[in-house]
């Protein structure tokens, strides 16, 4: 297995989190942009499903994904456009939760690199201010990321 993803503070408004995945990058983009792929990994703690998950895989496209907790806990839901799209190299979008803080719109670049058989992933979140990225931090995003990398781990095996 993959060790955890790291992450770590850029600057005052920036998140980075890199993790490996023991799969070819065309595989690992594949499972980030593809619905049904996305709904089976993208979920974070035990007990969350993903109703709804479009993605519009365009420059100008729109992505949405609702999550809904099993136990009756409300939902959220996240919606973003994407600005630029190199296939199995870099996604850049422009994104905003709903329902739920942090309020206001982040820009994320999610970069796909080839290491050998692995595939490095890396995200760049930028927040709009310095307390937009510390409240997404202390929703415990970057935990809720891992649980969810955990499951990837074991859908690339499935359909590798």
């Amino acid at each position: 297995m993959p060790a955890p993803a790291e992450v770590t503070l850029l600057n005052d408004t920036q998140i980075e989190v890199v993790r490996n995945f023991d799969a070819p990058r065309s595989l690992v983009y594949m499972a980030f942009v593809t619905p049904a792929l996305v709904k089976r990994w993208l979920l974070g703690p035990p007990g969350w499903t993903m109703p709804v998950c479009d993605i519009d895989l365009r420059v100008g496209g729109q992505y949405r994904y609702r999550w809904e907790n099993e136990s009756g806990r409300a939902g959220f839901g996240l919606h973003g456009t994407f600005e630029a799209i190199e296939p199995e190299a870099r996604l850049l979008a422009r994104e905003s939760f709903e329902d739920t803080e942090p309020a206001g719109e982040a820009g994320v670049e999610t970069l796909f690199t080839d290491s050998g058989v692995a595939t490095r992933v890396r995200y760049v979140i930028t927040a709009a201010s310095k307390e937009a990225r510390d409240a997404a931090l202390a929703t415990g995003m970057t935990d809720g990321m891992e649980m969810s990398f955990k499951q990837l781990d074991e859908v690339l095996e499935a359909v590798g």
